[in-house]
């Protein structure tokens, strides 16, 4: 494998709108805790299908190894990204107003036979960074050091809890 400059981006972060931002931050925030280049766009399975298209297909070439895509309400991105791209996509279902994002999770994991998608909990992109960083972890000894210092530390946290009980 051929080295990349640092800030050669890993992971990209997509989502259906910018007013999914608020919730998707949380996956950058930990790609950026640990150290993971990563890109952040909005790429509409609806309003732009051409645009989600063109990434969804150039990704892996530009250097990309996980996709993260929010989307809410009928929750198409993750599901058609995943249909262009052989790469893991980690779908994270957006809150809605209408069903407070549980349309946006069945969407997103009712995904036919033959093009997975991951799926998070409603508005937990935090897991779906965590996820991404696991699984870049499985060919980078740096990562698994880092995420077995954090496991580490949630559970010295857990324990402290636990004793204030």
């Amino acid at each position: 494998m051929t080295p990349r400059p640092a800030t050669t981006p890993v992971v990209g972060i997509i989502m259906g709108s910018d007013s999914d931002l608020p919730t998707m931050r949380a996956a950058a925030e930990v790609l950026t805790e640990f150290g993971v280049p990563h890109e952040v766009r909005v790429v509409s399975a609806h309003r732009t299908p051409r645009d989600m298209m063109r990434y969804a297909e150039a990704a892996e070439g530009r250097g990309l190894r996980v996709l993260i895509a929010g989307a809410g309400g009928a929750a198409h991105l993750p599901g058609m990204v995943a249909s262009l791209t052989s790469l893991p996509v980690i779908g994270v279902p957006v809150e809605s107003r209408a069903l407070q994002g549980l349309d946006s999770l069945l969407s997103i994991v009712q995904m036919p036979g033959g093009v997975p998608v991951a799926t998070v909990a409603i508005g937990n992109a935090r897991n779906a960074g965590l996820l991404a960083v696991r699984i870049l972890g499985t060919g980078d000894l740096r990562l698994r050091s880092r995420l077995a210092r954090h496991r580490a530390r949630m559970a010295a946290e857990s324990r402290r809890k636990n004793k204030g009980l």
